[in-house]
């Protein structure tokens, strides 16, 4: 960043391949739909070019861009919130999400596995996705904070605005409300060891 200050584009080139997947990756659990996380993708770096000057170095970049990231989130979801009908570019799905790249990635990871393991994997991708999506709104942030982009409670807590305290307690409930979606399957992955 203090290059890409200094005038160095190529800098700037860098800061997007290194951090466009996750930001992009935590954008799209909460807006939910590929072509709006895109969109706000490009906005939050957009941003960074316009507030270049802004960063100061005391935090890291990375609280920085995910900070603008979050609040570009709640910019969207606050917007759509006020809408009475759906997108006319929204994926239309059964369920209205579009849960395909994580079923996918499951079963790939294992590809010599039997069908009825490959079924069981979609299985408990979807009901990851459902279950997250049904997380309230500040525990869901701080879950795809914390497992999406892998940051450390103290940075979620500036991105937030809260307490570190806050941020692990809206975690373990997270959590807790997850394996209990999730209970089905302990027997399951139990048989798996």
């Amino acid at each position: 960043m203090v290059r890409y200050q200094r005038g160095d584009r190529e800098a700037f080139a860098d800061l997007v391949r290194r951090h466009k997947t996750p930001i992009y990756n935590f954008v799209l659990r909460q807006v939910r739909q590929g072509n709006t996380a895109e969109d706000v993708t490009q906005d939050v770096f957009l941003r960074v070019v316009q507030n270049a000057s802004e960063f100061k170095h005391e935090a890291r970049f990375s609280t920085w861009l995910y900070t603008i990231a979050r609040n570009l989130c709640v910019d969207h979801l606050r917007k759509q919130t006020h809408r009475r009908h759906p997108s006319l570019d929204q994926p239309v799905t059964a369920s209205g999400e579009d849960s395909r790249p994580l079923v996918d990635h499951v079963a790939d990871t294992h590809p010599r596995a039997s069908v009825e393991r490959t079924a069981v994997a979609g299985e408990v991708a979807g009901r990851i996705l459902s279950a997250v999506e049904k997380l309230p709104d500040d525990q869901r942030e701080v879950f795809l904070l914390r497992e999406v982009a892998n940051l450390p409670f103290k940075e979620i807590a500036e991105i937030t605005g809260v307490g570190e305290n806050t941020v692990k307690s809206r975690m373990r409930y997270a959590l807790d409300r997850l394996q209990e979606a999730l209970s089905d399957f302990e027997e399951y992955a139990r048989a798996l060891r």
